[in-house]
């Protein structure tokens, strides 16, 4: 039986006493000129600008407005009716009257395993699967041989990080393969649970492409979420609490044709050797039918080399990080994570994949001694070099170093030769050959 615990637990728990605390710590701070208070206020509220109205003049009501937005909340009333939801979800598990799934048979499909042992400790008792394959990584083909190829693919990359040998790489993608093909026809109900980033968002396109191919269950349904108000940046659902899982069940949705439909272009847009078909349907108005897929999509486009100094976005922030300070890759990792990606979508062996790839080109542009070289990749340090430097700043170009040959979905990405890039252009993503 789940316990209700103190907001500290979690970062994802907030307690309304300690928020309303915060908002008259904040407000007396405010009337006092306090730099930091002051920021907050420009930040979160939206009629204070620098100082006008004057600090002075701000009241309660102003205060726990900001405290509100700096959640992602809208009001006041919004951050109590969440947490006021979350409390009810508590009680809910504890009384354990109620399992949310047990009308039908329900299956929930989940890319990874973090919610695995968090569904049934919130009360639900379908059965799970784990459908992860990261398709923004490798080689999306579309032809007969594509399981062959995105095992190989997983094999050759991760199996040294998962300790796992070629059949059994191959054995667990079967097996997650089998058990999904099997679902619409076993299950009345499927659960999808995803995230708004470029992993989730891939897998999702995969698996709403294949029910739309291949025929739903009487109950198709998706919860896909961007935000989850807490006091640490939301990256994922592994991340929430038992209660606010429970929560989310409620804001589940029915898939539509519509969603099936565009999921069918996206997954196999994504295999094209060429990413216009994608571009075209990111800027088509059919893209808000999966409201997340905009932003995952453009953020999946950045792993292809820029236009400024052939780096993926995860490399140049890679760099630009190390630019400041030598550090060891769990520290990179964190700080990438946590600081830097606009959109969170590695896990951190898909990371030590990038970081590994990295160190196979003609020129280093990190150094890492040979001492830690017999380490694990979380406990490298690594240091820039100067043509890491001159990388970075656009001074020489990354695939001059002639990088190992990579797959963005469809498209090689090979050597020096020339390809698509990416480019910023007001503010919009671009695309050409260069």
């Amino acid at each position: 039986m789940h316990k209700p615990t103190t907001p500290s637990d979690n970062p994802f728990r907030i307690n309304l006493q300690q928020q309303k605390k915060r908002a008259k710590e904040l407000l007396k701070s405010i009337h006092t000129q306090d730099s930091a208070a002051r920021l907050r206020f420009i930040n979160s509220h939206p009629d204070f600008k620098d100082n006008s109205p004057p600090a002075d003049t701000m009241k309660l009501s102003d205060a726990q407005l900001v405290i509100a937005r700096e959640f992602g909340l809208a009001s006041w009333a919004k951050l109590k009716t969440h947490i006021l939801n979350m409390t009810h979800a508590v009680k809910a598990i504890d009384t354990n009257l109620i399992k949310p799934d047990a009308d039908c048979a329900t299956l929930h499909i989940r890319c990874g395993t973090d919610l695995q042992n968090t569904l049934p400790d919130a009360g639900f008792i379908g059965d799970f699967l784990e459908y992860t394959d990261p398709y923004s990584q490798g080689p999306i083909i579309h032809d007969d041989d594509f399981l062959t190829k995105r095992i190989k693919f997983l094999h050759d990359s991760f199996a040294h990080i998962l300790n796992m040998s070629a059949e059994e790489t191959k054995q667990r993608y079967e097996r997650s393969h089998f058990k999904l093909t099997k679902a619409a026809e076993t299950y009345k109900r499927i659960v999808l649970w995803f995230e708004h980033d470029s992993f989730d968002q891939l897998i999702l396109a995969r698996l709403l492409a294949y029910f739309a191919e291949f025929g739903s269950p009487d109950k198709l349904e998706l919860i896909s979420i961007n935000h989850f108000p807490g006091s640490v940046r939301f990256i994922g659902l592994g991340q929430l609490p038992v209660e606010a899982i429970r929560m989310l069940w409620s804001q589940r949705k029915a898939v539509n044709q519509q969603q099936l439909e565009l999921a069918k272009q996206l997954w196999q847009a994504l295999g094209r050797d060429s990413p216009e078909n994608l571009l075209n349907i990111i800027n088509s108005k059919e893209i808000q039918y999966l409201p997340e897929m905009h932003g995952a999509l453009q953020r999946h486009l950045q792993e292809l080399p820029s236009r400024f100094n052939g780096l993926s976005l995860t490399e140049h922030l890679t760099l630009e990080i190390l630019n400041q300070h030598s550090m060891t890759a769990a520290m990179l990792f964190k700080k990438l994570m946590l600081e830097y990606e606009p959109l969170p979508w590695l896990g951190d062996g898909m990371y030590w994949f990038i970081l590994e790839s990295m160190i196979q080109v003609s020129a280093p542009v990190f150094d890492i001694s040979k001492a830690d070289l017999q380490k694990p990749w979380p406990k490298r340090t690594l240091t820039i070099t100067q043509t890491g430097r001159n990388v970075v700043s656009g001074k020489q170009d990354w695939l001059s170093l002639e990088p190992p040959s990579r797959y963005l979905g469809g498209i090689l990405i090979q050597g020096a030769q020339s390809c698509w890039r990416w480019h910023r252009e007001k503010d919009n993503l671009r695309i050409s050959v260069f």
